[in-house]
């Protein structure tokens, strides 16, 4: 098994990554290195928390887990070093922006979902305290009626 440099290593994530965006199958072709190995390193490099996009896919196209990275690592900056970076990484500030609005407005959704789900257990335990109470008087009415009937056929 060949070894490769680490500055080998990142000068191929460095096609991987945006704006160059190049499939694993091109670096095979381009670089002779196996498919095995190329998705290896970008597994590692993706934990190391690099934005290596899936395919060629435009930035509208990626992953919600790579685009939040993306809104992650922009939080911080400046208007200058945001537009350094989009220009770096072939992305448009306002991408970003609705990246980071998508991010905030899922925990909205999911606030309001839990709203929901705790207002319909509610009204569950609810029904189902009244339903019991409604089963314990049938039964009460039950069990007289029946001693009604074991007294009257006793009395013939």
């Amino acid at each position: 098994m060949p070894h490769y440099s680490p500055e080998r290593k990142e000068a191929i994530l460095q096609k991987m990554a945006p704006p160059q965006s190049q499939a694993v199958a091109e670096l095979v072709n381009q670089e002779g290195i196996s498919t095995a190995t190329l998705y290896i390193w970008r597994k590692a490099a993706r934990e190391r928390g690099a934005v290596l996009p899936t395919s060629l896919a435009t930035p509208d196209k990626w992953s919600s887990e790579e685009k939040f990275r993306i809104v992650l690592e922009t939080a911080p900056m400046m208007e200058a070093e945001l537009s350094e970076y989009c220009r770096k990484h072939g992305l448009y500030p306002e991408q970003i922006d609705a990246w980071k609005s998508a991010c905030m407005g899922a925990n909205t959704q999911l606030d309001e979902q839990a709203k929901r789900s705790h207002q319909a257990a509610k009204a569950e335990k609810k029904r189902v305290k009244k339903l019991a109470s409604e089963l314990r008087c049938k039964e009460k009415a039950l069990a007289e009626t029946a001693a009604l009937l074991t007294l009257s056929i006793k009395l013939r």
